[in-house]
């Protein structure tokens, strides 16, 4: 078995076992078991003797100075991939693995040569996308992180995932289109949540707020990431093809053109997506400043399959190449 396999097994079984013990869901043992883990010892109380010795068994397996960052949020990844086939939520729905690693490549050759770099993610979910980049950082890259999430059993996933692979990367769990207690950031990476946004009093505080009725979630996000951005600041957002098609698409327009500059836009391949409607793209902005400039030209792509090597390392080669005429 490979390590990611190996650390799955222990996560999931002991799982497993605290799943029948304390009734409770899967991914809330895996919460359990990950604190667990972390602590090196069993936290819960009043276990039988038969789980304890089930679970000390398969702790026991787990040597963590042999594990790398990237192999524990892998195994982690397939427990939540199972947790939540029990029957997921909208909001519970995780990035794609090979979109995760596509965003990492792009980020940090954004940031290349920049040894300290703050990360916000205000929709962090699970802390899958976050930790990737956490992850493919150069050697000697300062990674710090903020999370932000209102769904509380979501945000605990996130808490246990940092904390397994060793990630400093504080957590915050609240509405994040309230008043956000953070510095900014050097850079927001985000999936964007897509919909309606119900707290109308709320969003009265948005430029991009609705003239009439609930406003677009994904445009507040926006809005909300631009301001925890650092000038000069980069922005990764992964956002519904259809973003510019809205009725409230030309506010979206004049807000980006006056506060970024648009430096990319690749459309992810639409065979990811179960339903075309859901396809998504991943769309690169900078925060106007100083230091900050709009590329000669707009990165613009639209990606072949993952699986499909040749055709990736052609597109690899043309980013190389934009990047040595626009960076």
């Amino acid at each position: 078995m490979t390590k990611v396999e190996t650390l799955f097994s222990i996560l999931d079984e002991s799982a497993i076992v605290l799943r029948k013990e304390l009734d409770i869901t899967y991914l809330e043992a895996l919460v359990e078991t990950g604190d667990n883990v972390f602590e090196g010892t069993i936290l819960q109380e009043g276990l039988r003797d038969s789980a304890i010795e089930r679970l000390n068994r398969e702790y026991g397996k787990f040597p963590d100075k042999q594990y790398k960052g990237e192999e524990i949020r892998k195994a982690f990844q397939l427990c939540l991939l199972k947790g939540m086939k029990e029957g997921v939520q909208a909001n519970h729905e995780m990035t794609p693995d090979a979109v995760g690693l596509f965003c990492s490549y792009l980020f940090h050759k954004f940031f290349e040569g920049q040894n300290e770099i703050s990360v916000l993610d205000p929709a962090v979910g699970t802390g899958n996308l976050l930790t990737a980049i956490f992850n493919n950082s150069p050697e000697g890259t300062n990674m710090s992180g903020y999370g932000v999430e209102v769904d509380d059993l979501l945000l605990r996933l996130a808490f246990v995932n940092a904390n397994l692979q060793k990630h400093s990367i504080e957590l915050f769990n609240q509405d994040a289109l309230a008043s956000l207690y953070i510095d900014p950031a050097d850079a927001v990476v985000c999936d964007l949540p897509v919909g309606y946004y119900p707290n109308e009093i709320q969003a009265n505080d948005y430029v991009l707020k609705a003239e009439t009725g609930m406003s677009y979630a994904h445009h507040l996000f926006i809005e909300q990431s631009v301001k925890y951005t650092k000038e000069g600041g980069y922005l990764f957002f992964l956002i519904p093809n259809f973003l510019f098609e809205s009725e409230q698409a030309p506010k979206l327009n004049t807000f980006l053109k006056e506060q970024c500059y648009i430096q990319g836009l690749l459309q992810l391949p639409v065979s990811m997506f179960k339903n075309e409607k859901n396809a998504k793209s991943i769309f690169v902005l900078q925060k106007k400043g100083t230091n900050a400039a709009a590329p000669k030209q707009v990165m613009l792509a639209e990606l072949p399959k993952f699986s499909n090597v040749q055709a990736m390392e052609g597109m690899m080669a043309q980013i190389g190449q934009w990047f040595e005429e626009n960076k």
